[in-house]
């Protein structure tokens, strides 16, 4: 299947194209009657993640009495072997950690090479690489962080050793896994995987046909890359002959990149103060840049709040829809104009709250009307004079959630990426000379790919050496005012993280939906881009024809969330996991 840019399809889309199909980063894949877990609450600990093997081993970690830590690593070295498409230990994370007293943001996400520069991604006439170049090119491929920050993580919350819980991930690539329908589905649709060396023959034959559903997929050069950080800690992967692979692959590339073996060796780990608003009866806990995550859904969800029909609105209707659509616009508009890397960019007025006060969404919630308004501009939440340039949207993909609540009441929202599916499309077998191994990420290209606007002014999420691009994850922990934990959550799915999380924040706790109903709402989203998006079946033909009067362009498409959400109820957690992907809930 040839890569067409998703989210530069939405926004280039014209009226006349409504009907045709619009691709997204991570496919759409086959949807299957399952049991999706918990038939009652769990009363001790529970787990969930967008593949069942992990889940398994997330429960096997906490049965064994280990913390929610514990359990997300266990968890995360599994679906790098499992959904390669979406993580794995050569990409990034964002984790947020609640302790029983405090919310800590723990930030894996990659960083530019010391050797970047703004002008990286830009061909000799000036104009920027076409989105799949820059994607299955060296270039793309940012310094890994999840296994930096899970080792942290660990230090200070894990119980379990730390060889014990690569453990199960070691052995089931030893053995072998099922292909399962999703990953297939994905693969099989991939023409540059085909011509990786070292993937090609992990997941096609001789003859170039994709490993049908099914086939045991068995993975000796992961396995002995795991081991080897099993013994000898992150070392062995940002030292030595793993990260020399990393490199060699990197700069060996058609379109070769900037990754050193230096970099590797020099990447560290951020913990940052989460950022904590209310909302409603609520306390809603997120991370702040360099993710956009939060700060844009909680904007939407406070612009909306500013809209009577809106607020008394209890399902989607298309009041509601045409509200939220140009919450959305706002949001967006701020997003793309102040939201980068805090070490590189300051926050609007010096408190990136600012961009969440209420007297500043009063006032952008009254550029509200009842007719779509042209894409929005962003605000001045702060009182200062901008520099920068607002970033064109541009395509942002993939990722997988990890929602885990263990014995003692901590918990872990973690959402990692790859970027797009399988990242840059080159697998590392970590310098082992087995088969199979590990895929890179393609993170870089979250940076804004032109370091200027129009007007000749810097974009704040340019590339600089050292910096992590901007991203849309949205691990949320959401509280009550009293304190107790209610809600772990998250998704993954580009930008349309955002929408997602919104989603499911409205529908359980505006809506007073169950978890799992909630999840299964149709999904929709809208950039500031001109189109609004919503899920096939999502609208009537009524609310369709409403809108469509009040002036959006309205496209009907797939919208492949996997929301892994875990929700307090009498007698302990309950949760939902999203049908659109593998996932499961589990727990005891």
């Amino acid at each position: 299947m040839p890569f067409k840019p998703f989210w530069m399809a939405v926004l280039m889309a014209s009226a006349t194209a409504l009907a045709q199909p619009v691709e997204q980063p991570e496919a759409a894949t086959t949807r299957t009657a399952r049991t999706p877990g918990l038939t009652k609450p769990a009363q001790h600990f529970a787990v969930t993640s967008a593949n069942p093997l992990a889940a398994r081993v997330g429960l096997q970690m906490l049965r064994a009495g280990g913390s929610a830590i514990d359990a997300t690593i266990a968890m995360q070295a599994v679906l790098g072997l499992v959904e390669p498409q979406s993580s794995g230990i050569a990409g990034g994370a964002f984790l947020l950690h609640w302790d029983g007293r405090q919310v800590q943001a723990y930030d894996g996400r990659e960083t530019a090479p010391a050797a970047a520069t703004p002008q990286m991604f830009l061909k000799p006439d000036g104009r920027p690489l076409a989105m799949r170049d820059a994607v299955l090119s060296g270039l793309s491929t940012g310094t890994p962080g999840v296994l930096a920050m899970l080792a942290e993580a660990h230090k200070a919350h894990g119980k379990l050793p730390w060889a014990r819980l690569f453990e199960p991930a070691i052995r089931l690539a030893e053995q072998g896994f099922a292909i399962s329908p999703r990953l297939f589905e994905l693969f099989s649709a991939e023409t540059a995987l085909r011509s990786d060396p070292q993937a090609g023959p992990y997941f096609f034959d001789a003859a170039g046909n994709a490993k049908p559903v099914g086939t045991i997929l068995k993975n000796p050069a992961y396995a002995a890359v795991l081991r080897g950080i099993a013994r000898q800690g992150t070392a062995a992967f940002y030292e030595g002959a793993v990260a020399e692979d990393i490199v060699r692959r990197v700069k060996g590339h058609v379109r070769p990149g900037l990754l050193t073996t230096a970099d590797l060796a020099a990447y560290r780990p951020v913990v940052r103060p989460p950022l904590c608003n209310d909302w409603r009866a609520y306390r809603v806990c997120g991370f702040g840049p360099p993710t956009s995550g939060h700060l844009t859904l909680m904007q939407i969800l406070g612009l909306l709040d500013t809209q009577p029909k809106a607020v008394a609105a209890k399902g989607i209707t298309a009041d509601w829809m045409h509200a939220y659509a140009e919450s959305a616009k706002l949001a967006f508009a701020d997003r793309a104009q102040f939201i980068a890397d805090p070490g590189f960019v300051g926050a609007p007025g010096g408190d990136w709250l600012n961009l969440l006060a209420p007297a500043y969404l009063k006032e952008r919630g009254a550029l509200i009307g009842e007719r779509a308004m042209a894409p929005a501009t962003a605000g001045d939440p702060g009182a200062v004079r901008q520099a920068f340039a607002p970033q064109a949207e541009q395509l942002e993909s993939g990722t997988s959630q990890v929602s885990v609540v263990d014995g003692q009441g901590q918990a872990v929202s973690m959402t990692t990426s790859v970027e797009a599916a399988f990242g840059n499309r080159v697998m590392s077998d970590g310098g082992t000379g087995l088969a199979g191994g590990f895929m890179l990420n393609n993170q870089l290209t979250d940076f804004s790919l032109n370091p200027t606007g129009a007007d000749g002014k810097p974009v704040a999420n340019r590339v600089e050496a050292g910096k992590r691009p901007r991203s849309s994850m949205a691990p949320t922990l959401v509280f009550d005012r009293g304190g107790q934990l209610l809600m772990v959550a998250g998704s993954p799915g580009g930008p349309v993280i955002i929408h997602y999380v919104a989603k499911v924040l409205t529908g359980v706790l505006a809506w007073g939906l169950p978890v799992q109903r909630a999840v299964d709402l149709p999904n929709f989203g809208h950039f500031n881009g001109g189109q609004l998006i919503v899920e096939r079946g999502a609208l009537t033909a009524g609310q369709l024809a409403d809108l469509r009067a009040r002036g959006h362009i309205v496209i009907e498409t797939d919208l492949t969330s996997g929301l892994q959400v875990l929700m307090r109820v009498k007698g302990g957690w309950t949760g939902g996991t999203d049908p659109r992907r593998e996932g499961v809930v589990l727990g005891e």
